[in-house]
């Protein structure tokens, strides 16, 4: 394949640089925002676009974040793929006290309480609860008898109020974000177009020079 890397990776690289990547996470945060900078359309539909990725990084459905992102994008005519950039928004640098902010604001908003040891086992309930919706459909399938209790008690003191406090906490967020994005897209764009205009002149300038100095030889040249 032509684009199959030639020294293939081990897992524990893989997640190695999935948590540091190779040119840390600094350099990382700069190539996105110099990919944002330089997408093409207004910084209105690039700041839409950013919007939603960043408000859908609050919300716990962990592995469609790129999906739903770019569905919010397109129907609120925002740039997909500033959309897809943005939820770099949430890396393993994040996640956790994303994870906090969301529990607690859901939590909050419902009346309910967040547990004391919710934020060290909050991953242990993600995977528990994998497991058994794992269980469960194979059992659905084999015929046998499911038991939803985990799930049930999974959906009601983790998913649902992340889910309300991540849409909250995510509006706020991801709106702050917008208003002092647009504002810098604009502004990288002004003076892009003017590093364009100016070396468009620049070669204009010296193409006009050239087509005189020939001009200049010819009319000089010998009789």
């Amino acid at each position: 394949m032509v684009f199959k890397r030639r020294d293939k990776r081990p897992w524990w690289k893989i997640m190695a640089e999935a948590l540091w990547p190779r040119g840390g996470w600094r350099r990382a945060f700069l190539y996105v925002q110099h990919r944002l900078n330089r997408l093409p359309g207004s910084p209105e539909r690039i700041g839409r676009g950013i919007w939603s990725g960043i408000f859908i990084t609050f919300t716990p459905y962990f592995g469609l974040h790129f999906l739903i992102s770019a569905l919010l994008a397109w129907a609120i005519r925002g740039n997909v793929i500033a959309a897809l950039l943005a939820t770099f928004f949430g890396n393993p640098l994040t996640f956790l006290p994303i994870a906090v902010i969301s529990l607690q604001t859901g939590h909050l908003v419902l009346g309910t309480e967040l547990e004391e040891d919710a934020q060290s086992s909050l991953w242990d309930k993600f995977a528990v609860a994998g497991r058994d919706l794992n269980d469960n459909f194979w059992a659905f399938m084999q015929g046998a008898p499911q038991d939803w209790n985990g799930l049930a008690a999974f959906w009601a003191e983790v998913l649902w109020p992340y889910t309300v406090g991540g849409l909250i906490a995510g509006f706020f967020v991801a709106s702050a974000v917008y208003l002092l994005a647009v504002p810098v897209i604009r502004a990288y764009q002004r003076r892009r177009a003017a590093r364009i205009r100016d070396s468009l002149d620049a070669k204009l300038r010296k193409i006009r020079r050239r087509r005189h100095t020939a001009g200049a030889d010819a009319g000089h040249g010998p009789e």
